[in-house]
């Protein structure tokens, strides 16, 4: 059902049955490591390109997230996930081995909660029994692509931040007839595009700060609530830098949002002797943050009520190099824990 302009909510509220959330060595040393199934020891993972090596993380992610709960591919329809390798290339290769109806995702950070989104609004309308959605990033993969290969050894600003290495897959299903409480996905909210004219590709919290706070405030408006309705906002990946212009924005609006209820993935995944610069980003920080660490969290009974916000920074090498400005885009996913 749609609620107001921009936001679905869902009348069968779609469960997270499974996840599957994979990491690759510096993760394993990270703050998170207890809510991982799986870490690699290099960033090569017996392949011969990074690019390669990313595919294998989202392979593993899905056969984990099968495995928990006993399924063959063939019992889930559809498979949605990205990346922001040229094409989602990793994504479709995997897609290629699992051999799950594939719908392919870009909204770069911003892939996890669409793929929540998108895959509750297909279980909700009976189009599917189970679907597989999640995002995945590879460090020297993005590097490579973005900036410089890690081997050049380019020095970075304190506003730019580490692309996560690893993979997160939730497995949806149907909400009704669950024996036990799961985290369901609740309602949705599509967030618009937002520029606001910033050009640097080394401050991406500080670009996407205002598509997470126009999302978030659409939200509480489309919905009529505020922000005590949640006990967590998790916004995806915003850092140091983009959290701070968020909360500043938000008391410019006269939006009162806690200072501890306000948490960011990518402040989440690493300690802080790792050096991650204004911290971490890529597709799979938030959705290993919230996938994992957030959503057994809910199952501890520390939170009820989230409202998962990751944020994309939709821009390319070649809209970089004919001096574009960036686009970026949120999107936000109620989830509740009953």
């Amino acid at each position: 059902m749609l609620a107001g302009a921009q936001t679905w909510v869902f009348k069968s509220k779609p469960a997270v049955i499974s996840t599957g959330i994979v990491g690759g060595p510096f993760e394993k040393n990270g703050r998170l490591t207890n809510d991982f199934d799986k870490f690699h020891e290099d960033l090569w993972m017996g392949k011969d390109s990074y690019e390669k090596a990313q595919t294998v993380l989202l392979e593993d992610a899905v056969n984990i997230a099968l495995r928990k709960k006993a399924l063959k591919e063939d019992a889930v329809q559809f498979f949605l996930a990205g990346d922001l390798i040229n094409q989602i290339t990793p994504t479709s290769f995997a897609a290629r081995t699992n051999q799950i109806p594939h719908l392919g995702l870009f909204s770069a950070c911003a892939t996890s909660t669409e793929g929540l989104a998108l895959s509750a609004m297909i279980i909700d309308n009976q189009g599917a029994n189970y679907i597989l959605t999640g995002a995945s990033s590879h460090n020297a993969s993005a590097e490579r692509q973005f900036r410089y290969p890690t081997e050049y050894g380019g020095q970075k600003p304190p506003t730019a931040q580490w692309t996560v290495t690893g993979a997160g897959v939730a497995l949806l299903g149907k909400g009704q007839g669950l024996e036990s409480p799961h985290p369901r996905i609740v309602s949705a909210t599509i967030g618009k595009v937002v520029d606001m004219g910033l050009t640097d590709p080394f401050n991406m919290g500080g670009a996407m700060a205002p598509a997470a706070v126009d999302t978030i405030t659409r939200h509480f408006f489309d919905l009529k609530i505020d922000p005590s309705y949640y006990d967590l906002i998790l916004t995806g990946d915003l850092a140091q830098i983009g959290r701070a212009a968020a909360l500043d924005l938000f008391h410019q609006q006269g939006l009162q949002i806690k200072d501890e209820q306000f948490l960011d993935c990518g402040l989440l995944i690493y300690r802080d002797e790792q050096d991650v610069f204004a911290g971490a980003s890529g597709p799979a920080c938030s959705a290993i943050v919230a996938y994992g660490h957030i959503l057994n969290e809910m199952i501890k009974g520390k939170y009820k009520r989230i409202l998962f916000v990751a944020t994309g920074a939709l821009l390319s090498p070649l809209s970089y190099q004919q001096k574009e400005t960036i686009p970026c885009i949120a999107h936000a996913v109620g989830i509740e824990y009953m």
